[in-house]
């Protein structure tokens, strides 16, 4: 990361306005990571790039549904082969998916919540890092983390994956005009990344996923993942217990015909323990006045 960039970025650690709960949180999703050095309470007025009065800060201001959301995104960029080997083979997942999940956590909140140059800043960085991902795949396919088809999907999935995760743990009755305000401004930020084809609308959505549907395929990474991600918790030890509740609610999100394509496990039972759990983590989390969304809000109301 270039000096300027360092700089915006690395803001004096302090405990966020509403106490040190909400400071843990915010350091146990994030980490030692991007996220635990924004101060999304300032400037003052400054209102990012979506605002307060985006479907986006809505949404994603709910730990539980996104991490379930999350999962769901990965599922679906691992079972692309292009995209699988460049996450895979150009990333931490396999050495430390805690951070690597953290990291991920901690650019969706810089992105969503921060003041518009921190936002950027991130933007820039992951940028930079997706400059350095190219390769082949075991079949002989090339990919480049810069290919606008591939980042169509990655932020495609993102997306899809967040959207479903609130509307089945949060707000079921979501209306139709609501999702699609949510994709479109998704694809705003998507275009910053390089996404300048990312879905902006449900229907549209639904449409690219039936249309990459064919090019999706089951693998051994993609079982390794749900592994690793089954076993690992931000929280630690404590943490763990629910760890494959997300793991399936994220399956579960997925349309029955590919889950059984890519041969993803079905426990209905672990799914159903999934809605009381994460529903009641989900509210918890979300009123900590110490975390990224709560100090937002905060900003744009002094």
């Amino acid at each position: 990361m270039d000096a300027p960039a360092q700089r915006r970025l690395s803001k004096t650690r302090r405990t966020p306005p509403g106490g040190r709960l909400g400071a843990f949180l915010n350091a146990r999703l994030f980490g030692d990571t991007l996220g635990a050095r924004i101060d999304f309470a300032k400037p003052l007025g400054d209102p990012g790039l979506y605002g307060p009065d985006s479907v986006a800060w809505r949404v994603h201001a709910n730990p539980a549904s996104l991490a379930v959301g999350g999962v769901a995104a990965v599922i679906l960029e691992l079972a692309e082969p292009r995209v699988r080997h460049g996450v895979w083979d150009h990333s931490s997942f396999r050495r430390d998916p805690l951070k690597r999940v953290q990291r991920t956590a901690a650019a969706t909140m810089i992105t969503t919540y921060a003041a518009r140059a921190d936002a950027l800043a991130c933007i820039e960085h992951v940028n930079r890092m997706h400059a350095r991902v190219s390769g082949t795949t075991p079949d002989g396919l090339a990919y480049d983390a810069r290919d606008t088809e591939l980042l169509n999907w990655v932020q495609a999935t993102a997306a899809y994956g967040f959207l479903n995760a609130y509307q089945r743990y949060v707000e079921p009755a979501m209306s139709v005009v609501d999702q699609d305000r949510y994709y479109a401004e998704l694809a705003e930020t998507g275009a910053l990344f390089g996404a300048t084809g990312a879905p902006r609308s449900a229907a549209k959505m639904d449409a690219m996923l039936e249309d990459w549907t064919q090019s999706l395929e089951p693998h051994p990474i993609l079982d390794e993942f749900l592994t690793l991600i089954a076993r690992v918790s931000p929280f630690g030890p404590a943490g763990r217990p629910g760890q494959p509740l997300i793991v399936h609610a994220a399956i579960g999100l997925l349309p029955d015909e590919l889950r059984k394509a890519l041969r993803l496990p079905d426990k209905p039972l672990l799914r159903g323990l999934s809605k009381p759990v994460l529903r009641s983590a989900g509210v918890f989390a979300s009123a900590l006045p110490g975390n990224a969304p709560a100090q937002a809000r905060a900003r744009m109301r002094s």
